[in-house]
């Protein structure tokens, strides 16, 4: 389906009330990055607002983020960048995706693979460290094997002298540095390809955007 402009304003997102969901800044990354005019919506995951009957109604899977547009509701992140990505098309709208179709294989890879995957980092550097305070403590074993993982990737999939995965910019950019960024942000080591590559994402407007949000205190789930 094709959208006309005038439903651009129908458009709401659901994030977490802390703006730390890598999920919720993915699908806002991807509505930025199209131009998109949205409303945001916050939920108190701490105060499990996400499982209440009328959210669970319309999310179907009571997680955040939740795009509403007009009277359709989705939720998971990488279901609604595709959405955007197909109801808002290029080249009208910018590109989320690759236009080579194993570019876009590779792309969806590693999105599946930062959500799926490295749980070790996940845990132990949380997005907490990235949005609301950094941390020194070490980490575990299993935590530096799973950043000597993502590292190697990192180191395989980014070409010298580019601070994109392929030749355009795609969402996946944005997943990909938020993962490196756990580590990044707290002071672990990594090649200047792969620091120049996060840094260059963590720059683009649509990513400042998310990081310059006005955050509570917070409050532990």
């Amino acid at each position: 389906m094709t959208v006309s402009p005038a439903a651009m304003a129908d458009l709401s997102l659901t994030v977490d009330v802390h703006w730390t969901s890598p999920y919720a800044f993915s699908a806002f990354v991807g509505l930025r990055e199209k131009g998109l005019a949205f409303d945001v919506e916050e939920v108190a995951l701490q105060r499990k607002e996400h499982q209440r009957p009328e959210y669970l109604a319309t999310s179907l899977t009571g997680r955040v983020p939740r795009l509403r547009h007009q009277d359709f509701y989705l939720s998971e992140s990488s279901a609604i960048d595709e959405y955007l990505e197909e109801a808002f098309p290029p080249p009208k709208y910018a590109r989320l995706f690759p236009a080579d179709v194993r570019e876009r294989a590779r792309a969806r890879q590693l999105m599946a693979w930062v959500r799926s995957d490295l749980m070790p980092i996940r845990e132990e550097r949380s997005t907490y460290t990235l949005f609301y305070e950094r941390t020194s403590k070490p980490l575990s074993p299993k935590a530096e094997a799973a950043a000597a993982r993502l590292l190697s990737t990192a180191d395989a999939v980014l070409a010298p002298g580019r601070t994109t995965l392929f030749g355009a910019w795609c969402i996946a950019d944005a997943d990909f540095a938020l993962m490196l960024q756990r580590l990044l942000w707290n002071g672990h080591p990594a090649p200047a390809k792969v620091k120049a590559f996060a840094d260059a994402q963590w720059a683009r407007p649509s990513v400042q955007a998310w990081i310059a949000q006005k955050r509570p205190t917070y409050e532990p789930y």
